[in-house]
């Protein structure tokens, strides 16, 4: 396999690492896309490569969040545990349900929760009250995640941003942090599932995920201090593309079929 260039990995880890830290995206959505385009990695191999490279952003992010008081660890806990749990499942599922109709059905709800965040301008301030209603919620934004992880190779922000900010009125810089800090648990563990498959690129990752780590502190201090009302805008921006990416990936396999 014709390996990279250096500049190239260096470019994609800019761009994955300023993502993942305003959007609380850990950096996945937009790294597998551009590893497949740039890189040559094919599909299996990029979303396996990038689920190590964005560890170090993810880290890199949800520090900076931390730092500035914007991160619920116990929100962040109680959510990781469903979305382990729900990647399980998502896996499982993979092998026996209808992707098609699967994923099809997914692109709409990005497109319907993108619409939905249009209308919604969060109240930045404390992280939501914990009891056993929210407790359940968390549990329930995790396993969707996981859930969606498993399936498509996507979830993590897409998910729990827009359920954390439109679903229960989290602040959306809480919202990210603790979205950064649930996909550090789930990338440990996705990446220890995949080193047996050979399908991880290591140089590949370490490049492109040690510059992100830096790109993210600026991408998390970027997303600090943009307004409300523009982030959410903008993350709404991000699910549209997901969903295009998403439409796109699901026509040509169609055509390959």
């Amino acid at each position: 396999m014709l390996r990279p260039r250096v500049w190239i990995l260096v470019l994609l880890g800019l761009v994955g690492g300023v993502f993942s830290g305003t959007f609380g995206a850990g950096g996945g959505i937009i790294l597998v896309p551009l590893l497949v385009t740039f890189a040559g990695l094919d599909q299996r191999r990029a979303s396996a490569t990038s689920l190590l490279a964005i560890l170090p952003s993810s880290v890199a992010g949800g520090i900076t969040y931390l730092a500035n008081g914007e991160v619920d660890l116990l929100a962040a806990g109680v959510i990781a545990v469903g979305a382990v749990a729900g990647s399980l499942i998502g896996s499982a599922l993979l092998k026996r349900l209808p992707l098609p109709a699967l994923t099809w059905g997914f692109i709409a709800l990005l497109v319907i929760v993108a619409a939905r965040l249009l209308f919604v301008e969060p109240v930045r301030g404390e992280p939501l009250e914990f009891s056993f209603g929210v407790a359940i919620a968390y549990l329930a934004i995790g396993l969707v995640m996981g859930i969606t992880s498993g399936l498509f190779g996507v979830g993590g922000a897409v998910i729990a941003v827009p359920a954390l900010v439109a679903g229960l009125g989290i602040s959306d810089l809480i919202a990210k942090g603790t979205t950064l800090a649930v996909i550090v648990a789930t990338s440990v563990t996705g990446t220890l599932a995949n080193r047996r498959t050979g399908l991880v690129d290591v140089r590949t990752a370490l490049i492109v995920g040690g510059v992100a780590a830096v790109a993210a502190v600026g991408g998390a201090y970027l997303g600090l201090a943009l307004p409300a009302k523009l982030s959410t805008v903008l993350f709404a921006v991000l699910l549209v593309l997901t969903a295009i990416q998403l439409s796109v990936r699901a026509i040509r396999s169609r055509g390959r079929g």
